[in-house]
């Protein structure tokens, strides 16, 4: 079984095509007939689809994992604990699954880029979906403390009213240039000349 294009990805933190490269290495695996699921790398391969949001893919995967292999590695019970969290939309919970677990060095800078992305998710989710909200409801979402919270917020621009502990939130600005071409100016000049005369 070669796993050399996994190791590559993961060596050049390209996560994104750590799911891809697991399933179709584990087709070509399977329809060969090799027994592989003693060694195959199941919480790479979860944590593949949870990292690309491919919720459902990482359902039938946990599905296809056999018992004895789910009871005998607790990383990736702890795996598809994220990716339980993420189904049930407990965005706290998504936090304490990835805090609340030893991650090997294998997956470690996956998980980690993982929570960074996520993070900045709901960071963006907090900004186009409130234009106030509670310090506490922000740690809540963000899984930090609340300070941390107010600390992060505040870096990306919002305010802070702390006798009511309430963000107001800065919403960004959309610019869009346009580009205005002379010739396009004369020709619309003309059409509405011509119109009028």
């Amino acid at each position: 079984m070669d796993l050399s294009q996994l190791q590559s990805a993961l060596a050049s933190k390209s996560y994104e095509k750590i799911a891809d490269i697991c399933d179709e290495v584990m087709l070509q695996v399977a329809s060969r007939g090799i027994v592989f699921q003693e060694e195959w790398p199941y919480a790479i391969h979860l944590l593949g689809h949870i990292y690309v949001n491919d919720l459902n893919s990482a359902r039938f995967l946990w599905k296809s994992i056999p018992q004895g292999i789910k009871e005998s590695r607790p990383e990736l019970v702890a795996a598809w604990k994220i990716g339980q969290c993420l189904w049930n939309r407990d965005y706290a919970g998504v936090y304490g699954a990835i805090r609340g677990f030893e991650w090997s060095p294998e997956v470690i800078g996956l998980v980690t880029t993982f929570l960074e992305n996520y993070t900045k998710k709901m960071f963006q989710l907090l900004t186009s979906a409130y234009s106030t909200i509670t310090v506490a409801d922000v740690a809540h979402f963000m899984g930090m403390s609340e300070d941390d919270a107010t600390n992060y917020a505040l870096q990306q621009g919002w305010t802070l009213d702390s006798s009511s502990q309430m963000l107001t939130v800065s919403k960004p600005k959309i610019t869009t240039e346009q580009k205005l071409d002379p010739s396009k100016l004369q020709r619309l000049t003309e059409f509405v000349f011509h119109l009028e005369h």
